[in-house]
């Protein structure tokens, strides 16, 4: 009855029932509960993504771990810009005639850029600017910062204006035009490891292609809420070049706000119990070191 209604299949006739992808997608719909992982498992991956040191630390830590517990590929997402809000600005002369600005976002994420000023500057004048712009748009989302930049320049006095002009260009640039987005990708071993000729149609390649495109990878994981476990399995995935893997993403962020996806790519035959919940515990565990630093 099962292989009548497409639940499961024969792939030839010295082999035994596998299921398809339509079975999978029964066995995880009727998932009433997710094992939650042991008390040893979340605080080892608690104490291993606490050592790191910057945001970049974060997430590499995070998508090695990622691949390691689950033995799939793992991909984690940066936290957008889109999505990130100012959390300090700081001017640092680097000669009379040149500023560096620092822009650090409420991920950590760091922005530098140099300004070249029109003349030399007086260091109260810096201090001046930088008071003013950590008032204007600390704590603002970077998507609303550019009528905030403009207000700087239109209400500097006179003898700053042009200092203010300079400091606001590369403010626009660093806050508005550097919204590239970028993930981290590791255990791509993990597809052959373990894997069966049934597993990818037999054939790694395609799957491999797609994975070295960062907009595939972004498909992959974006858009998903972290209160939301995505589960994509074979046919299901808008990426033919993956129509014979499955996909396990979520979303991770600093309490109602969103800032990046993570997830896992392997073959249709995964342990969906234990994939779902490792996905889940390192993305509200990204998300807690993040809304903490």
């Amino acid at each position: 009855v099962l292989e009548d209604e497409g639940y499961i299949r024969q792939p030839h006739t010295s082999a035994g029932r596998v299921p398809t992808d339509r079975g999978y997608r029964l066995f995880v719909d009727r998932l009433s509960r997710v094992k939650p992982l042991s008390l040893a498992e979340r605080r080892a991956i608690e104490t291993f993504l606490a050592g790191a040191v910057d945001l970049d630390d974060v997430i590499n830590r995070a998508v090695r771990l990622l691949a390691q517990l689950t033995r799939h590929v793992a991909v984690v997402q940066y936290p957008s810009l889109t999505r990130s809000s100012v959390r300090h600005l700081e001017l640092v002369p680097v000669s009379t005639t040149r500023l560096m600005l620092v822009m650090i976002a409420n991920t950590g994420r760091v922005e530098q850029r140099l300004v070249d000023l029109p003349g030399p500057i007086e260091d109260d004048t810096i201090a001046d600017l930088r008071r003013r712009i950590n008032e204007k748009l600390v704590g603002k989302r970077l998507v609303d910062t550019p009528p905030l930049v403009q207000a700087l320049v239109d209400e500097s006095a006179p003898d700053s204006q042009q200092a203010m002009t300079s400091v606001a260009t590369v403010l626009l640039e660093t806050l508005v035009e550097r919204q590239e987005e970028r993930v981290a990708l590791a255990g791509t071993a993990n597809l052959a490891r373990g894997s069966t000729p049934l597993d990818f149609q037999g054939s790694l390649r395609p799957i491999l292609e797609a994975l070295e495109e960062e907009v595939v990878l972004l498909k992959l994981i974006g858009e998903v809420e972290p209160s939301t476990m995505r589960v994509r399995i074979g046919d299901e995935n808008e990426i033919d070049n993956l129509r014979s893997t499955s996909v396990v993403s979520t979303g991770y962020g600093t309490g109602s706000t969103m800032l990046g996806g993570l997830g896992v790519v392997g073959p249709t035959r995964m342990d969906y119990p234990s994939t779902i919940a490792t996905v889940r515990a390192v993305a509200r565990y990204v998300g807690d070191l993040l809304a903490q630093n």
